[in-house]
């Protein structure tokens, strides 16, 4: 923009991080505004009402004064994508934290405007197409190594023609490395793209999610799974682990590119996440697991427009690769931090505030972001299929689920993971209350019975009916102890507490445990529902309950999830194999009474 054209305004009114600016001769809402010549802050038209404009600021306001100039940009806040979205930690607003560290330290100056990918680094594109070729939106025209990923690179939306020039070669990513002609005029491309955060990227059909996501954590693998495209609550109170949760399905979920939003969570926790995620190593191919991961850090110290802002851009991400035909997984830590931010701007802007203090738009602003989620037929050739997967932490005051942002992120999820004080003070991590969780994917079932193991609807409902069972005895017990309890009652009792001891607890310290294959959560289950439903049938014969209890092998079946690596199962069948001669011994012994 010439400096002639600039389109200016003054500022008539600052109320923290909003403002109000008179004499634009051109504005839309979205637009976005450079606040003042001297601090150069970054806001956005959020509203207008009777020709002033009303900006949200992404930057702290301190020191800005009434009259001082404000630029309209004439863009949409947008981000840039691209090779080299991997391996980056951004601010809600995608300026690299790593890089401007090196140039300003510890703290981001205000007014920093960085570029969010760099524009040196040379990447080696190699075409897919060739000249003469007709290509449209969403096609395929090439691709770079982006670490072990490809990164394909597409035709921009709404753009058709021939191909006219192409060739393979060391690019950066301003750098023309295709030309397109449509009706006698050649449209030069390049690498870098953009797209505004707000607007969410075309695709072809929805479909429906029908294979599971495999987490590592048998809790939820089996008991409450979640779909390739599907939406997840993990809602909690202070400690129940929301965060531990997070960092685990991002270190472990087999998901091609993870987006890990922190928004507004505290700072140390960010700090021991960017400490810890670059030491470790995916356990598919052995790389560094951030080469696969972008981090938006936007912690509860820096300005509530930013992180309102974060949410949208880390969605905005993963629907970049999602075009690719990427799987995605995209992790929201935590969004009741950013219904705060809602809420706070809310309140600046003088709205009527509903329950909870948040503004009406509460379930709309929820519904925008976890409706981009999906199983999605992409535009374009070839054929692809790509899918976002949304976590999102939910962090209601005192643990209540009944406020406002809980029951409304329940209108937009399909699993809900409900964590429980009481199992997390316990020290049962992860602290997944199986009563009040829930997961509406039961269609994931023949995945299952296809491709891993044949009974996992089945096991999933014999746990359901033991869990629920003992949840209904466990007051009784108490009152009379559970001795007095008929055996087969007992039997529940002590099966159920072996489940949750050999099997939901996951110990993320223990090498053989932090990570589950689906082999072999399915092996274990299956002792100790072979242990209950045997030892049901002899009970049934009148063998006594204590007996079943002094089994030497229960204790190497309890032990089993921390023993037991995923790739030395053959011992799973040993442990097998030594319960059922254990459990024939019983038979063989009782057998006059039998």
């Amino acid at each position: 923009m010439s400096e002639n054209h600039k389109i200016i305004g003054n500022i008539s009114s600052i109320n923290g991080s909003v403002i109000k600016v008179k004499g634009f001769s051109h504005q839309s809402v979205g637009d976005m505004v450079n606040v003042s010549e001297e601090l150069n802050i970054i806001g956005e038209i959020i509203k207008i009402i009777d020709n002033i404009a009303v900006i949200q600021c992404y930057e702290e306001t301190l020191g800005l004064k009434l009259n001082a100039i404000v630029t309209n940009l004439q863009y949409p806040l947008s981000m840039e994508l691209g090779p080299g979205l991997l391996n980056s930690i951004y601010d809600g607003i995608q300026r690299p934290l790593d890089y401007i560290a090196d140039i300003t330290g510890d703290f981001i100056s205000r007014g920093m405007k960085v570029n969010a990918l760099d524009r040196e680094k040379k990447w080696h594109f190699v075409p897919t197409v060739k000249i003469g070729e007709t290509v449209q939106e969403g096609d395929i025209v090439g691709y770079v190594q982006e670490y072990s990923l490809y990164h394909e690179i597409m035709v921009p939306q709404g753009l058709t023609g021939t191909i006219t020039e192409i060739s393979e070669g060391d690019f950066n990513i301003i750098e023309k490395i295709y030309s397109i002609k449509n009706e006698n005029k050649n449209y030069d491309q390049i690498i870098l793209s953009k797209w505004p955060i707000r607007i969410p990227r075309p695709y072809h059909k929805r479909l429906m999610p029908d294979r599971p996501l495999i987490t590592g954590t048998r809790v939820f693998d089996l008991l409450f799974p979640v779909a390739r495209g599907g939406v997840v609550a993990v809602p909690g109170g202070f400690g129940t682990g929301k965060t531990v949760v997070q960092h685990s399905l991002a270190k472990f979920a087999d998901a091609d590119v993870i987006v890990y939003i922190g928004c507004g969570e505290r700072g140390n926790e960010m700090a021991d996440l960017l400490n810890s995620f670059p030491k470790l190593v995916d356990p598919e191919n052995n790389r560094p697991l951030m080469e696969r991961t972008i981090m938006i850090a936007n912690t509860s110290n820096m300005p509530v427009s930013a992180r309102e802002a974060s949410i949208f851009a880390g969605i905005t991400m993963a629907e970049y690769f999602r075009d690719m035909g990427k799987n995605v997984l995209l992790l929201a830590d935590s969004t009741s931090r950013w219904a705060e931010a809602l809420r706070e701007l809310s309140g600046r802007l003088e709205e009527m505030p509903t329950e909870g203090g948040y503004p009406a738009y509460l379930a709309t602003r929820l519904a925008n972001f976890y409706e981009r989620a999906g199983l999605i037929e992409i535009i374009g050739n070839p054929r692809r299929v790509g899918s976002i997967t949304i976590i999102g932490a939910v962090s209601p005051g005192g643990g209540d689920f009944s406020e406002p942002v809980t029951t409304n992120t329940k209108r937009f999820v399909k699993a809900f993971w409900a964590l429980d004080p009481n199992l997390a003070y316990a020290r049962h991590y992860p602290s997944v209350n199986w009563i009040n969780s829930y997961s509406l994917y039961d269609n994931l079932a023949e995945f299952w019975e296809e491709n891993i193991h044949k009974g996992w609807e089945e096991y999933r409902k014999a746990i359901n009916f033991i869990l629920s069972r003992e949840g209904e005895l466990s007051s009784i017990a108490k009152l009379i102890g559970p001795e007095n309890l008929p055996p087969d009652q007992q039997l529940i009792i002590y099966t159920a507490e072996l489940i949750k001891e050999g099997f939901l607890i996951q110990n993320g310290f223990n090498d053989n445990d932090r990570y589950s294959s689906p082999e072999k959560t399915m092996k274990l289950i299956s002792l100790f529902l072979k242990f209950y439903n045997e030892s049901l049938g002899l009970i049934r014969k009148n063998v006594p309950f204590f007996r079943f209890k002094e089994l030497e092998v229960i204790n190497s079946i309890r032990r089993a999830r921390l023993d037991i690596s995923n790739e030395n199962l053959d011992e799973l069948d040993l442990l097998d194999l030594m319960l059922s001669r254990d459990l024939l011994q019983i038979h063989r012994q009782y057998a006059e009474l039998l």
